[in-house]
């Protein structure tokens, strides 16, 4: 499975490609960031997140696209531009047909590090380490995005398994009615 994951935000969108399946040790394709200046209209913003998503989407060719679901924070501007590259993100990939999957940062920090609460540096060490890397990528967005490409790649065949267990039951008790 190859997933695109992206960690959004207007000012440093992190973008990073893994490939592998759970259980089996997985390889980085790309790593980056898509950069936009802070005084720069918002419109403006929006599209280079979205030439930037669009570039990596055709250079690494993912199979879905892994992005960090925005989450309530003290600064509603903050939140605010990460919601809208998040959105982004997940119209670049509906434009092709690619599946979606939202995680929050608890989820992906539990994923990678066995921890929720894990900090940026404790995450960005365990990305280097299940990666093979020799540095942690810089900067911590960048890290993110691979932390949310591991995560997906990890909770696919429980999630897979649990969808197909809900649609049985509510097949077979489609039947009995």
């Amino acid at each position: 499975m190859r997933v695109l994951g992206v960690d959004p935000g207007l000012t440093r969108c992190g973008i990073g490609v893994v490939e592998g399946v759970a259980g089996r040790p997985l390889t980085m394709l790309g790593v980056g960031v898509v950069r936009t200046a802070a005084d720069a209209e918002l419109g403006d913003r929006l599209v280079a997140v979205e030439r930037g998503i669009e570039e990596w989407l055709d250079t690494h060719r993912p199979e879905l696209v892994a992005v960090e679901r925005a989450f309530s924070q003290h600064n509603v501007r903050t939140v605010m531009g990460t919601a809208q590259a998040s959105a982004v993100a997940v119209l670049c990939a509906a434009r092709r047909g690619l599946p979606v999957a939202l995680h929050t940062p608890s989820e992906v920090k539990a994923a990678v590090t066995g921890s929720g609460r894990a900090d940026k540096a404790q995450v960005g060490a365990m990305v280097t380490r299940l990666l093979r890397l020799d540095a942690p990528p810089k900067p911590a967005d960048a890290a993110d995005a691979l932390a949310l490409a591991i995560c997906h790649i990890w909770r696919a065949p429980a999630q897979n398994r649990l969808q197909r267990a809900v649609a049985a039951h509510h097949a077979t008790k489609g039947r009995s009615a």
